[in-house]
């Protein structure tokens, strides 16, 4: 047998009003670091875009003014290298 259709039956026969709902937007709220690297980054395009002769898509690197001593030993690692080196490595064990 077919299934039942299923009625619903208008109050006072009259269509529902429907209302638009309005979402309030959601205000943003910026801390002043949130600021502080806006205008670092915004900065630096601006010194990207005044320089002669360079890509602006180039690579930029960061060097502290002050760095930090207990860093002194710190060596960066090349991360999609170690990424490979995992993926392979759990390749070599599950086989």
């Amino acid at each position: 047998s077919p299934a039942q259709k299923l009625v619903f039956n208008r109050v006072n026969g009259k269509r529902p009003q429907v209302l638009p709902q309005q979402v309030p937007a959601p205000e943003e709220c910026y801390t002043l670091a949130h600021e502080e690297n806006v205008r670092f980054v915004y900065e630096e395009q601006q010194l990207d875009g005044s320089r002669s002769g360079e890509s602006a898509c180039g690579l930029v690197q960061y060097i502290e003014k002050t760095p930090n001593p207990g860093l002194k030993n710190f060596v960066p690692i090349d991360l999609e290298e170690w990424w490979a080196q995992q993926f392979l490595a759990k390749i070599e064990n599950c086989s």
